[in-house]
């Protein structure tokens, strides 16, 4: 089972005391204080083999499927690290996952806009269009057609563009 929080959502008790502000300490300590204040500096102090690591607990907490799509970028990790250091390689890492994950996201959209537009072969697709500048009465270009423009030309959906093969 594991727990929601290391403390069961009960705030934990600082060990501290008042000798947690730094002004605190400046007041006056008393010389059981102070050697309290000793003791708690030298626990945290880390041991040389801290932090360890447990290849037990990344199984536990990442499944097959987890495993398996992060392993490329783990590896290039794991490539970095002597070059960079672990925090550095740790950045790299996270940064280019995701900067792979939005070049991914641009090329599908890129993809889906050129190849699914809407026409008139199909309901569905994006419907792009472009509005056209307003030109009112009594501004030069009224009314605004060129010698081109057909009634055809207007919401054919790209019908206009088909080649008939008989």
């Amino acid at each position: 089972m594991v727990k929601a929080s290391d403390t069961g959502g009960v705030q934990p008790m600082t060990i501290q005391g008042r000798l947690i502000r730094e002004r605190e300490r400046l007041v006056g300590m008393t010389d059981e204080e102070r050697a309290f204040r000793a003791k708690f500096v030298k626990a945290q102090i880390l041991s040389p083999n801290e932090p360890r690591v447990v290849p037990e607990l990344y199984k536990e907490y990442n499944n097959p499927i987890r495993r398996f799509y992060k392993y490329p970028l783990n590896q290039f990790q794991k490539f970095l690290e002597p070059k960079v250091g672990p925090v550095l390689s740790l950045n790299i890492r996270y940064f280019t996952g995701k900067a792979l994950l939005g070049l991914a996201i641009v090329y599908y959209s890129a993809y889906y806009f050129k190849y699914n537009g809407h026409d008139w072969t199909r309901k569905g697709g994006w419907k792009v269009t472009e509005s056209k500048q307003a030109v009112l009465p009594g501004e030069p270009g009224y009314p605004k057609l060129s010698d081109k423009t057909k009634p055809s030309d207007f919401a054919t959906k790209g019908f206009e563009k088909v080649t008939l093969n008989l």
